[in-house]
This record gives structure tokens, sequence and C-alpha cells, in this order.
């Protein structure tokens, strides 16, 4: 078991997942420090969050949002407008970075299941969505691979969890992890943030890429 980190700084939190994980840290207590390019995004009143306005690839818009944070929870995507395809991998480097100038550890974040591991024995369905997404976003996936290459060189204790499609609500159902496969078709955006806050206290996955997904 980890310590209970109480200063989370979110990444992507104005996204379809990210709000709904802003919601669940605020709901159980956190303090939340949000890194945004548009603050009008935000409309979610409350003193626990304090709102830097920048960009995920600028070093000054991480330092500022790493200071006094305890822990880094990313669910970032490529957004609206959409950033550069490549934003993942650089943007990972950026705050890899920033977080061993602050001596910061812990760095929890999502991807899609077309990401591979040496420890992955996709099944045919998985297998066949990853290639989909090679052959129709070929650049955010590679992006998203060299994301994991950097993170595996890394001494930071990071998850990257591994998502199918997300369902943005707030209903409730058993969740199942895998190293190796995508064990379901979808996760609801509440469970998915409640799996999220739940590795900031967690040990099981550092280091690891767990696919997760709703068990119907």
């Amino acid at each position: 078991m980890m310590k209970e980190h109480r200063k989370v700084a979110v990444i992507g939190g104005t996204g379809k997942s990210g709000s709904y994980l802003v919601k669940h840290l605020l709901k159980r207590g956190y303090r939340i420090k949000l890194l945004v390019r548009n603050p009008s995004a935000i409309n979610v009143p409350d003193e626990r969050i304090e709102i830097m306005q920048g960009n995920v690839e600028e070093r000054r818009s991480i330092q500022e949002l790493l200071r006094e944070a305890d822990a880094v929870i990313s669910t970032l995507g490529l957004g609206n407008p959409p950033s550069e395809p490549t934003i993942f991998c650089r943007s990972t480097l950026n705050i890899l970075r920033v977080m061993k100038e602050y001596g910061l550890k812990r760095y929890i974040l999502t991807t899609g299941l077309n990401v591979d591991t040496p420890f992955d024995r996709k099944g045919e369905e998985t297998a066949r969505a990853t290639e989909w997404m090679r052959s129709t976003y070929p650049v955010s996936t590679d992006s998203k691979q060299e994301e994991y290459r950097i993170l595996s060189r890394s001494e930071a204790d990071w998850t990257v969890v591994r998502l199918p499609i997300i369902r943005l609500n707030d209903q409730y159902s058993p969740i199942i992890t895998s190293l190796e496969d995508c064990p379901g078709n979808h996760i609801n955006a509440g469970d998915l943030s409640g799996f999220l806050i739940k590795q900031l206290s967690e040990r099981e996955f550092i280091q690891k890429a767990p696919f997760i997904a709703n068990a119907v």
C-alpha cells in the first residue's frame, strides 16, 4: 500500500473522461492542480481546483503544474482543436523530466488498447482493433507506442492504463484487469475514474500497463 496522495496534478481534465476524473477526485476529497489550454472550458467552481493555463509540451507550464503536487494523472487526448498527433510521447518526456527535477514519482496515464508491451498475448479482437488503429491513425499510434517505451526506461512509478471504448456515464459495473489482453469491449467513465484514483494508493500496477474493462 502506497501513501495516499492528496494534491493531484491532472492533465486532460477538460476532456470527456477527464471531466469525470475531476468530479470523482473532488468527491473523494482531493485537491487538484489542473492544466488547461482554455480556462473557460472549466465550469466546476470549487476552491479545491487550482487552474493552470498552459501547454503540456511547455516545460514552464509543467513546472508550475507539478510544483507542490503529490502525483500526476493524465487522460490526455488530441483535444479540440486537435493537438499534433505526436503529443503523447513528447508530453510524457517533458513530464518525466520535471518529475525527476522535483523528486516526484507517481505518474498514472491512460492510453489505447493499440499500445503493445512485451507481456501481451492479444486475442483476435484486440489484435484486430490494434491493427485498425495503426492503419487509421498511424502517427498518434506510433506516438503512444513511443510513450510506453519512454516510460519503460524511466525510474518513475508509472502506470499506463489501456482502454477499450469509454462509455460516458457514471454507471458502475465490476472491472476486469489483464496485463495480456483487453478483457472487454467498454469501460464506464465512472469506473475508469475510480480505477485511476485507486492507483494513487496501490502498488499492484507500478511500472505496468494493465488493460481494464467492465465485466458486462
